[in-house]
């Protein structure tokens, strides 16, 4: 979950402002499981980024980010996939997206097991499919697919930032993985 700045109807803020915001204010979020799947709707593939964090360390993740001020939620996870997926990604995002759960993120380690140091964080969070030529954006370094059985993998979920590992497997067992 990074960005610098935050878009208002005014402007955008400055990074004291949005850290400002932060310190007040949930900030609402979309997290996303990229997927690939058959004719039948049955997931083959999990598509999960690899990203540098703040902290300097290389980890896996979701796609995710911020809905911004006057933004639909279609229009955030759409935003989002283009940013992380590329702009031939064609994700199938239903007109009312529906998220197979509410990820909270807090600051303090342990209140539930989503954590981002940075903030108190509400994450709507989507299985989405993708049908198009993904490559990894902007400050994705890399995005490998995974087979089901792999994206479940132990080692795997512990690469992944912040209890996105724990989010993801929610996600498969809502996608009936």
């Amino acid at each position: 979950m990074t960005e610098l700045t935050a878009q208002t109807g005014g402007g955008l803020l400055s990074r004291e402002e949005m850290d400002a915001a932060r310190e007040r204010l949930p900030i609402l979020y979309v997290d996303v499981v990229p997927v690939r799947v058959d004719v039948h709707g049955t997931v083959t593939a999990i598509g999960l980024l690899l990203r540098a964090g703040e902290d300097g360390q290389i980890k896996r993740a979701l796609v995710s980010g911020r809905v911004l001020y006057h933004e639909r939620v279609r229009a955030a996870l759409l935003r989002h996939m283009e940013k992380d997926l590329g702009p031939l990604a064609l994700p199938r995002v239903p007109l009312a997206p529906q998220p197979f759960t509410i990820a909270e993120y807090f600051p303090t380690p342990g209140v539930t097991p989503f954590h981002d140091p940075r903030q108190h964080a509400v994450s709507l969070a989507y299985v989405v499919p993708v049908e198009g030529d993904c490559a990894p954006q902007q400050d994705a370094l890399e995005l490998t697919w995974f087979t089901p059985h792999e994206a479940r993998d132990e080692r795997l979920l512990a690469e992944m930032i912040g209890g996105q590992g724990t989010l993801l497997q929610m996600g498969l067992a809502h996608a009936g993985v």
